[in-house]
């Protein structure tokens, strides 16, 4: 495929959803185009190679774009919001900087409203999603144990990353508590896999894993797509997606790498930009024929975002544990998953269990919180507090809600001057009461572990900024973006892939749901080829 002649599929994005539609698609043997406005990542300049790599994480890989500042990403008006926007824009998106945790939503996160009475159902349920999650787990890669009888059945294709000491701490306590507990799932091989070398704990994952154990598309999904026919183009940064005469999109208008303005016509658009960058692309899409923002007649898109508040509660222990290596998350309960009304909140939330931190990060955070002295008892505490770490995050269930939602910011724009997305985000009286009562749950299981010190960081509910829920799925045009098949409503031709489509979030990381929810969206377009804008 030579210069822009027109492609049967452009799609936009090349993370967790993008790469898993491009890949699926690819048999169909069409002609298909991914734009990505970032680069791809040299394994050898993550900062899990060098000394320094803690202090990188604050840097030039830090999960918010805006502290990040790499000149492939784009600025977000997040000031006001309690939570702040993690993203990252590279081939492979999220997945090269998230923490590889990998849990699947409940059936009962599809039926909010039949079995609450809150939130919208899904037009689909977790069965349809089953296989695809399956199909995903093994593409991915991941590790686990079989048999949760807190989740439906999976089986995931290598033994779970080893409890450790921590993990064991964690689970004796549990034990005491009568509570359920289990390995976590991740996608981190522990053992050699589809030519990924097994984990050997360079440090913390998010800073992009060096030994190439954690599963990011660029590596998994990627090489396989192209392999297979897809081209992927870099340092394409899309600016909108245009339409014609019919109401039907045309392809993309975007700068690459010199900054030179570039059309990419396309029969069909697939978008898979996040939460955040698919709202911010479709409504600066607008046209005479869609002056609120592409397929927005629904008045809806950017709205109902969804970002898990995430309470963080540690303590520490007299053992000295196995803190400050990789993966962080080890063992996961759902013992308070399902509504129980008598907590005073419908819905609820999983604990996540997680390992100590690195050196410079112990020393950081705790200075930061006021348990670690200045002065001649420094050391002490510090030794004391080193390796001895002990910590649980609460994941919140974050129901959608209107007024929750992405714009455009009428002043702030990126390095090619399209407008930044701004954020209004506020935590609900729900999720408060749901984040109280995990905070209480995780109190008690850090003193049954032995743990003192305790401290909960009500500010790390930053830490996953997951963005969902922008560009819901539904049947209803008048109540959803896209139908239950990722097609748009009012574009017959243009699809969502990412995050955005969920009408709910879980409480649980979504990474998995997305990439099952877009290889479902990629087998109905398969089967739906002949009569695909019907």
């Amino acid at each position: 495929m030579s210069g822009n002649e027109r492609v049967d599929v452009l799609i936009i994005g090349s993370g967790a959803s993008g790469a898993a539609v491009a890949w699926s698609l690819a048999e169909t043997k069409m002609r298909i185009l991914c734009l990505e406005q970032g680069d791809w990542m040299k394994s050898t300049d993550f900062p899990t190679n060098g000394r320094n790599w803690e202090a990188r994480r604050y840097d030039d890989f830090d999960i918010f774009p805006n502290r990040r500042g790499r000149d492939t990403d784009y600025p977000v008006n997040d000031d006001n919001s309690p939570m702040k926007v993690a993203n990252f824009n590279g081939v492979g998106g999220g997945t090269v900087i998230y923490t590889a945790h990998w849990p699947r939503m409940h059936p009962s996160d599809f039926k909010v409203k039949s079995l609450d009475g809150v939130a919208d159902d899904w037009p689909i349920d977790y069965w349809t999603l089953e296989r695809f999650y399956e199909e995903n787990d093994h593409m991915m890669g991941v590790s686990g144990l079989a048999g949760d009888p807190g989740v439906p059945p999976r089986h995931p294709p290598m033994p779970p990353i080893p409890l450790g000491k921590t993990g064991s701490h964690y689970g004796k306590a549990m034990n005491k508590l009568g509570w359920h507990w289990w390995p976590s799932d991740t996608t981190i091989a522990t053992t050699p896999y589809e030519g990924r070398a097994q984990c050997i704990n360079l440090g913390h994952c998010t800073p992009g894993c060096a030994q190439g154990a954690k599963a990011s598309t660029d590596i998994t999904y990627w090489p396989l797509a192209i392999r297979a026919g897809v081209e992927l183009r870099t340092r394409c940064r899309v600016r909108e997606i245009t339409t014609d005469e019919h109401g039907m999109a045309s392809g993309a208008i975007y700068y690459d790498a010199e900054g030179k303005e570039q059309f990419q016509p396309a029969e069909v658009v697939i978008v898979a930009c996040n939460g955040v960058g698919t709202p911010r692309l479709l409504l600066n899409s607008a046209s005479g024929k869609f002056p609120n923002g592409l397929a927005n007649s629904s008045g809806l898109v950017g709205k109902n975002l969804m970002l898990h508040p995430w309470p963080m509660i540690s303590g520490y222990v007299e053992e000295t544990l196995d803190g400050g290596k990789a993966p962080i998350t080890n063992l996961w309960s759902k013992q308070f998953y399902e509504t129980d009304r008598s907590r005073g909140f419908v819905r609820g939330y999983t604990l996540q269990f997680n390992r100590g931190m690195g050196p410079a990060n112990q020393a950081i955070t705790s200075a930061v919180t006021g348990q670690l002295p200045w002065g001649h008892e420094h050391h002490r505490v510090y030794r004391e507090m080193f390796e001895h770490r002990v910590g649980i995050g609460v994941a919140c269930d974050d129901l959608p809600e209107e007024h929750n939602r992405v714009t455009l910011d009428p002043v702030l724009k990126d390095s090619n001057g399209i407008p930044a997305p701004k954020i209004d985000y506020a935590i609900s009286d729900n999720t408060r009461r749901m984040m109280e009562h995990g905070i209480a749950r995780a109190e008690e299981i850090l003193t049954a572990a032995g743990a003192t010190r305790l401290y909960c960081s009500r500010t790390a509910l930053n830490s996953p900024g997951h963005l969902l829920g922008t560009a819901r799925m539904g049947t209803d045009p008048e109540r959803s973006v896209v139908n239950d098949w990722g097609r748009c409503h009012d574009v017959k031709n243009l699809f969502i892939v990412d995050g955005s489509v969920f009408v709910t979030g879980g409480g649980v990381n979504p990474t998995s749901t997305i990439q099952a929810t877009a290889l479902y969206i990629a087998d109905q377009m398969k089967q739906r080829l002949a009569n695909l804008f019907d």
